[in-house]
């Protein structure tokens, strides 16, 4: 019984010790790096992506962050939020966004104050616009018999309510709210592209545009796959050879090496695992 016991402690301490000697690795820069931060789905907040972008600002391995983009916008301050951020780490080190099957409206957004932007011929972009949808079901209520009583502190209170009709007075300050917002979208394309406001405006009716046509467009500058934009990036940095890639760091744990689940990133490098069979918006 001894035997046993002395066996697995030894087994335990000896498991630590390599997860350990792992964390260390995976955190030691090995070389220039360029990191990619993806942006996936419908982007409603902001927060891991700012994160990551703060990190890698301070990390001296990382010589440039491509942001990949696959998402068809979403609401509209997490998108500012993520631009203004993109906007600070230029002046740390270079920004290559990249497309994927879609980067439209919100996606577009953030994609703008990259210092280059990659897209697939076929990616979907732009939809420079915004859109607020409020559906009415003041007629079902009423076949069903229900009423809604509202009792509110100013006129306006209940503006885009789905229980009542919108009146004209209302649709034109929601409307006017709209134009707010689609004017700062507009700005924003215009200062991160370098294209004069009134050109951006003529495209921002909300139309999308096939990669190949936003570069002939100037919304994109080139066109090419992840890869493209990971190389054009180490170009940029001034990085010799093929750039070492990184994406997101995972923490590492005992039950992390036992049960296999590590960075695909050390998986790759051939490193042991100790396997167990058994809104308004954009």
């Amino acid at each position: 019984m001894k035997k046993i016991l002395l066996f697995l402690f030894i087994t335990i301490i000896v498991i630590a010790v390599i997860s350990y000697a792992l964390t260390l690795t995976h955190n030691i820069p090995l070389g220039e790096k360029v990191r990619i931060i993806r942006v996936e789905g419908v982007i409603l907040d902001s927060r891991n992506v700012i994160d990551e972008l703060k990190t890698y600002a301070k990390d001296s391995s990382i010589k440039a962050v491509v942001i990949r983009i696959d998402s068809p916008g979403g609401a509209v301050a997490p998108a500012q939020e993520i631009y203004k951020e993109i906007v600070k780490l230029k002046k740390e080190k270079k920004v290559v966004a990249s497309m994927g099957s879609v980067a439209a409206s919100g996606g577009y957004y953030i994609a703008c104050p990259a210092d280059k932007i990659v897209a697939n011929p076929g990616t979907l972009t732009g939809s420079i616009g915004v859109i607020m949808e409020i559906p009415n079901i003041e007629g079902l209520m009423k076949k069903i018999g229900v009423e809604t009583k509202v009792i509110k502190s100013g006129k306006h209170k209940d503006i885009a309510s789905m229980f009542k009709s919108m009146s004209e007075e209302e649709r034109k300050i929601l409307q006017s709210v709209l134009d707010d917002v689609h004017d700062q979208f507009i700005r924003a394309v215009s200062e991160g592209r370098d294209i004069k406001y009134e050109n951006i405006k003529e495209l921002a009716d909300g139309r999308i545009f096939t990669g190949k046509k936003a570069k002939e467009l100037g919304l994109v500058d080139t066109l090419g796959n992840l890869d493209d934009a990971v190389n054009l990036a180490g170009e940029l940095s001034g990085i010799k050879g093929e750039p070492s890639v990184v994406s997101k760091k995972e923490k590492l744990s005992i039950w992390n090496l036992i049960s296999g689940n590590l960075p695909s990133e050390l998986i790759k490098k051939g490193v042991p695992t100790i396997g167990l069979k058994y809104m308004l918006t954009l």
